[in-house]
């Protein structure tokens, strides 16, 4: 899936170099996302948000990079009973090193469902991230092969992720916090042509963000039952 934020408008005044401005202006606004997927090969389970914050919000260069939303938190909290396990001393950031060792031991994968997107306030809120390009799941899925599961972190990853299904859900139907749905994905081969389907399950977990409005303990909680669900508890 992907969606364009370009306008298209057939006013009479517009001329061709109006035209190739506003296609300039927006490529410059069209971000890639600036963190590899995390993919160790025995991964039975995948983490999957959407675009981390603006550079100058980072504590780390590595997935959730903000020190104030509670990813890390969250996994310190559920694996170790200690919120600051992955937490650097008394410093405002976390460990990308012992976060990443951390999922290759446990076997849990992390990889966005976009690409790339315009930020149409600028800032990290889902609800103003314009879409430009999402995951090829393709090509990531055939590196994680015992992956069954997928887990997203929010709303837009959740949309993201059935809107790559040959019928997607109507909206209504979409999974709601702490709920699951299957996810039949349809592998393509080279030509386009459908291969074969893969019957994954989709869970959808609470934000992390701190805007999310929600006690930072209950979050844990929600993840530890997902985690136990899924047996790496």
């Amino acid at each position: 899936m992907t969606k364009s934020s370009l306008n298209n408008n057939n006013g009479s005044n517009n001329s061709a170099s109006d035209a190739t401005t506003d296609l300039n202006l927006s490529a410059a606004q069209i971000e890639d996302h600036p963190f590899a997927p995390v993919l160790p090969p025995d991964a039975t389970v995948m983490m999957m948000g959407t675009f981390p914050p603006t550079s100058d919000k980072w504590a780390m260069s590595f997935h959730y990079p903000n020190f104030y939303n509670d990813m890390w938190r969250i996994y310190g909290k559920v694996f170790f009973d200690d919120v600051n396990y992955f937490r650097v001393g008394d410093e405002k950031r976390f460990d990308p090193e012992r976060i990443r060792a951390f999922l290759f031991e446990r076997g849990i994968a992390s990889c966005p469902t976009v690409k790339q997107a315009i930020r149409e306030t600028g800032n990290a809120s889902d609800k103003n991230l314009t879409v430009v390009t999402t995951v090829n799941l393709d090509e990531i899925l055939l590196q994680v092969p015992k992956v069954s599961a997928l887990f997203t972190t929010g709303g837009k990853a959740t949309e993201v992720l059935l809107n790559l299904l040959p019928s997607p859900p109507i909206k209504s139907k979409y999974p709601k916090t702490n709920q699951s749905i299957n996810y039949p994905y349809q592998w393509h081969d080279k030509n386009g042509v459908t291969d074969h389907v893969s019957d994954l399950t989709l869970y959808r977990l609470p934000s992390t963000s701190r805007a999310y409005p929600l006690a930072l303990d209950k979050k844990a909680a929600a993840y530890r039952t997902f985690f136990e669900k899924i047996g790496k508890l």
